[in-house]
């Protein structure tokens, strides 16, 4: 239920069957969000490669574009913090960059 303003008071509201109740002075509710997910936002981040540090650490891991036998590596904290980091890999020979999900 969420709660609207109308005609100057508040009632609560299903948004997905349309039932609606009067909300009391007495009523505690919670307030929650959906977040919706875009491309742009879901897209690997890429350290910017002309401020890079030069000396990324590397690590023995199969390309899966070129099958290169070695990755450069970084993590990145891209979901909640009570959830793991996740590791991204960039190929040394054809710099494609993927990630890994802990």
């Amino acid at each position: 239920m969420q709660p609207i303003k109308k005609d100057g008071k508040v009632i609560l509201v299903c948004m997905r069957c349309g039932r609606k109740e009067k909300m009391t002075s007495n009523d505690n509710f919670k307030i929650t969000e959906r977040i919706e997910h875009d491309a742009a936002r879901d897209s690997i981040p890429v350290v910017d490669e002309e401020n890079e540090v030069k000396q990324l650490p590397t690590t023995t891991i199969e390309c899966p574009k070129c099958g290169h036998n070695e990755a450069e590596w970084w993590t990145m904290q891209t979901r909640s913090s009570d959830e793991p980091e996740t590791r991204f890999y960039r190929c040394t020979k054809c710099k494609h960059t993927w990630r890994e999900y802990s």
